[in-house]
């Protein structure tokens, strides 16, 4: 399945003012509701369903057994990393016009010459059910680097978030010095998963990001962010996808000959404006996805085989 390839301008929407911009620019996250409808929130969750049960050949994923209940199914699941790479889907709400609209606006808006040109590079599609963990403080940036601060999330609500089934935190302007803070090993594995902390900053002023199903919540790749324990008895469920200036390079790999100046992964797929580096080509995505499980993942499914 290609995913990229771009040769003539691509137009957006421009549904943001002045204010919301100014808003991103100044606390590194941004709230908007109503951009995705019910009947396409509808068609993201039964497509969750269809790649957990195996609709789309690929590594990654075993089909599940044919009696499982869709519940079933995806109990076991945290996070699935690239599910666009195998699923039209996906792939299309990654090109969503009216949120590759706001990205237009916002994505590099603190870059006096940028031209609104928008790429992306990866999607994560959270599954949360019950009792699986969150995410420790951390920064996107230090996963996905780019060259100019542009790297944006945007993380749509497919289910209700709140603060018992583990909505975002976010610490407020904390994108603003560009600098990424150290990581260690959280030590607290009943509400974080794997993934290390990011520390050595005041997180008082921290707040919870609850919203309706249908809200997307764009933060910079420096915002500091987390998410808690899904202490609900109901699913969270998000689609987050990642998003750059399509100027910006993407060294979030090196190969042979290679520095951080010169890198520059292709498997992306351009979403808005032009991309300034068509000539390069594109790489083919692999036909795989990469499963993240948690604590209460393995547990449940030690539960299920014994």
């Amino acid at each position: 399945m290609t995913i990229g390839s771009v040769t003539e301008r691509i137009e957006v929407p421009k549904p943001l003012d002045e204010a919301q911009v100014r808003q991103f620019v100044e606390e590194g996250f941004l709230v908007v509701e109503g951009l995705v409808s019910e009947a396409e929130v509808e068609e993201l969750r039964a497509d969750i369903v269809a790649i957990a049960r195996g609709a789309y050949p690929c590594e990654g994923i075993e089909p599940a057994p044919s009696d499982w209940s869709d519940q079933e199914v995806l109990e076991g699941i945290l996070c699935i990393h690239q599910p666009h790479y195998i699923s039209p889907v996906m792939l299309k709400y990654v090109k969503h016009p009216a949120i590759c609209g706001v990205l237009s606006q916002i994505t590099a808006a603190h870059l006096p010459w940028w031209d609104g040109s928008v790429k992306c590079m990866q999607s994560m599609l959270f599954v949360k059910p019950p009792e699986f963990q969150g995410q420790a403080w951390h920064q996107d940036e230090i996963y996905i680097p780019t060259r100019d601060r542009s790297l944006i999330g945007a993380w749509i609500a497919l289910d209700d978030a709140t603060v018992e089934n583990g909505c975002l935190w976010v610490i407020p302007g904390s994108h603003k010095t560009g600098y990424l803070y150290p990581q260690r090993a959280h030590n607290n594995p009943d509400e974080f998963d794997f993934a290390p902390e990011s520390y050595g900053f005041d997180e008082s002023g921290q707040i919870p990001v609850e919203v309706k199903t249908g809200t997307v919540v764009f933060f910079n790749g420096y915002l500091l962010h987390r998410s808690l324990k899904n202490r609900s008895h109901i699913y969270r469920r998000v689609l987050v996808n990642h998003y750059c200036n399509a100027w910006s390079f993407l060294p979030w790999s090196l190969r042979e000959g290679e520095s951080v100046a010169t890198a520059d992964r292709r498997c992306i797929v351009p979403v808005a404006g032009i991309d300034p580096y068509a000539w390069k080509g594109y790489e083919e995505p692999p036909q795989r996805v990469w499963l993240r499980t948690c604590k209460a993942a393995e547990e449940r499914r030690a539960a299920r085989t014994s």
